[in-house]
């Protein structure tokens, strides 16, 4: 009997229900249910194949909330920080300290240098 056992222990995932951790399932499920409101409302409105697509939108970020990780931050976190740099940064802004008079300045004491 052969039993493989990963060699990254910190990426090992309980699975509650068809493979998928706890997060996922309930993400999921929210997602399908919000996905499944937002049809219903406006099939007999807009048609099915127009209220799927606006369902997309509303689903999307659900389902990812669940399934999305970078460098172990999940979705939220990292669109929170995207926005956050998007939006909170300061403008930096460059002076320069290096005028045509300090210039003028510099030749003319480089040039006095010189001709000692």
């Amino acid at each position: 009997m052969n039993i493989e056992i990963s060699k990254d222990i910190e990426k090992y995932q309980e699975t509650v229900a068809m493979g998928l951790t706890a997060k996922q399932l309930v993400f999921s499920a929210a997602a399908v249910l919000a996905g499944g409101t937002v049809v219903l409302c406006l099939y007999h409105h807009i048609g099915l194949t127009a209220s799927t697509y606006i369902a997309m939108p509303a689903v999307a970020p659900i389902a990812l909330g669940g399934f999305y990780s970078y460098n172990g931050m999940g979705f939220y976190e990292v669109m929170g920080r995207k926005m956050r740099f998007l939006t909170g940064n300061w403008t930096l802004i460059y002076v320069s300290t290096e005028g045509e008079q300090v210039i003028r300045n510099l030749q003319a004491s480089g040039s006095k240098k010189s001709k000692r």
